[in-house]
Parts: structure tokens; sequence; C-alpha cells
């Protein structure tokens, strides 16, 4: 399935997006849509196989921040509200207003600021590997386990993430400080609709209690674990694919009640 990809600048900064449907139904008013949001270093190329999943029922759009997947850098450090209210103004200009919003690693800090910014147009959340865990925010620690979880993640990911992190450096040094300080046990309580936490079994990053607590703290929240490490949803595409459409209508169903 090719996606259609496009960049557009919102207030000076690129964003590009890759928008994929069944029926190559990428402009429709298919609702509602998923959007992918990358973790730090990474790109839309750390959602390539569970987007082409979830792309066989959902509208989807995958995201590359301003640094990453190689477009030109914002030239400062944004923060994670910044993030987030580019997302949903990056999508919303290309005609999306029912939103699905998944973010993993530090994508998970993203699109809770953008639910928390924008509850209009966000129907559910979902934190895959959500970063970081309280007494894990120093970057030798960080460091530690991203390198541990680089034996689990796989040939194919690997490559992804080598890559990715070469070509998005000096943005991912910017970012870093944003990323380690951002308090998501705290802003996670001011997201009023449904969050799910997906969290790899074998994530050396994102501790199980870490991970029960972020979703306990949520309002309306769950969580549940997939057999994989910190990039759970390209080792389970299918599965995770699955997860989400089924959390994304048993939520539409109860708010219509």
């Amino acid at each position: 399935m090719r996606a259609k990809v496009e960049t557009i600048r919102i207030d000076g900064l690129p964003v590009r997006l890759h928008t994929a449907a069944s029926a190559g139904r990428v402009r429709s008013d298919v609702a509602p849509t998923v959007v992918l949001v990358h973790g730090i270093g990474m790109s839309h190329r750390s959602f390539a196989r569970s987007q082409c999943a979830l792309a066989t029922t959902h509208r989807t759009v995958s995201v590359d921040l301003p640094g990453f997947g190689g477009l030109p850098g914002a030239g400062r450090t944004l923060s994670m509200a910044e993030l987030g209210d580019l997302v949903v103004s990056a999508v919303r200009a290309r005609g999306a207003d029912d939103l699905v919003l998944v973010g993993q690693s530090m994508g998970a800090q993203v699109v809770t600021e953008a639910a928390r910014q924008h509850p209009g147009v966000v129907g559910s959340v979902v934190l895959v590997s959500p970063v970081i865990p309280v007494e894990r925010r120093s970057l030798p620690l960080v460091a530690s386990d991203l390198f541990r979880d680089g034996a689990g993640e796989g040939f194919r990911m690997n490559g992804v993430l080598v890559t990715d992190y070469v070509r998005s450096v000096r943005q991912y040094v910017r970012e870093l400080r944003p990323m380690l300080r951002y308090r998501l046990e705290e802003t996670i309580a001011e997201v009023r609709r449904p969050v799910l936490v997906v969290r790899g079994t074998d994530d050396p990053i994102v501790r199980r209690d870490w991970a029960v607590g972020v979703a306990a703290r949520a309002p309306r929240g769950s969580f549940v674990e997939l057999p994989g490490p910190h990039h759970v949803q390209e080792r389970q595409p299918v599965a995770f694919a699955r997860l989400v459409g089924e959390f994304r209508r048993s939520h539409a169903a109860q708010d219509i009640r």
C-alpha cells in the first residue's frame, strides 16, 4: 500500500505527512484518522509495518516531525506542547478533525500534549512504550537502556534506528532535555479522552510498573502488553492494529450511549 507523501509548513516549521488508507481513500471523509507520531531520533519508518496493518481499516497519517526523517531542523528546541500543537495543526490542515492519536516513546509525550490542548478533535489516545520512568530520567541511564533495547529489536529495526538517528542528530540533541524533563505522569491526568498504554513485554526502557502507573493516572486509562521490545508496534503490527481498532470501537460505542 503506497502512502501519499506531502510536506507542509506550519508557522514556518516543516512537517511531513505519510497518508495511507484502504482503496486509496487518502482524501476521503473516512473517520477517524489514526495519526502516528514517532519517538526521538526516529521517523515515520518506525511505524511502517503497523501503518500498513492499520491502513486496511482506517485512514492513517504517519508524521515526520521537524528535524527528523530527513526534514530540515527547527533551528531551536521545540517543547512537547509545541510539537503536539504542530501535529494536530498539520493533520487538520489536510481535512482531518476526528483523530486517534498514537505516539511511541517520546511521541507518547507529544500526543499527550496534543490531546490535552485539542480535546475537541481527539477521540482517543494510544501511548506505545511511553517514556520516561521517573527513576530513569538521566542521560546515562537512558543511553544504557537504549543500548540494551537494541539487542532485542532485530536487524530491520536496528537498521532504521541507526540511519534515522544519524540524520536527525542535531534536532535529537535539542529535544533530549524537553524529553527528559517532561512529566507524563502529571499531564496524562489532564487528558479526558480514553487512553490506552501499550508496552512490550521485553522493553528495557519502559518498566511495567511505570506503564501501569501512567494508565492508572489517566481518567479513562487502560493498559495492555504485547510480546516484544520497545518498538513493539513493529514487532507485532497486526496484533497492534487490531488492538487499536478494538480500543477505538469500544470507546466510540460507550460515548454514543
